[in-house]
């Protein structure tokens, strides 16, 4: 099971940019399904993005919420995830996560997937 650590986080401007990272250790992403969700204190973690692996090559899932916003991207040869955030708004303020389901499944629900980072605050201000 890999570790995940994200980072790239922090306080932007609405209308601003930024490029979160999330980077593997202790193994390789493989073949998982890799996904970014973010939370807000007391609301419950929200689906974002994730990308699945598929005969083609691979398919990239988005929240309607950050469609069109935010892209997601996977280097598997640097073991590591970005997650462009374009065009920020002050409701995406949260905490995001990146999470792996080494099962490759194409869940937004966050129980399906078993290894979670720490996390990175990234704070939009209006």
């Amino acid at each position: 099971q890999v570790q995940l650590v994200e980072s790239g986080g922090g306080l932007v401007q609405a209308g601003g940019s930024l490029r979160l990272s999330c980077a593997a250790s202790g193994g390789t992403f493989g073949s998982y399904t890799i996904a970014w969700f973010r939370q807000v204190p007391g609301k419950e973690r929200e689906f974002v993005a994730a990308f699945k692996w598929s005969w083609s090559g691979g398919i990239t899932y988005y929240a309607d919420s950050v469609k069109g916003r935010f892209t997601m991207s996977r280097d598997n040869a640097k073991n590591t995830v970005h997650l462009n955030l374009n065009s920020l708004k002050p409701e995406d303020t949260a905490v995001y996560y990146c999470a792996s389901d080494r099962a490759g499944g194409a869940s937004s629900l966050s129980r399906a997937y078993d290894s979670w980072g720490q996390g990175t605050q990234v704070t939009v201000s209006s």
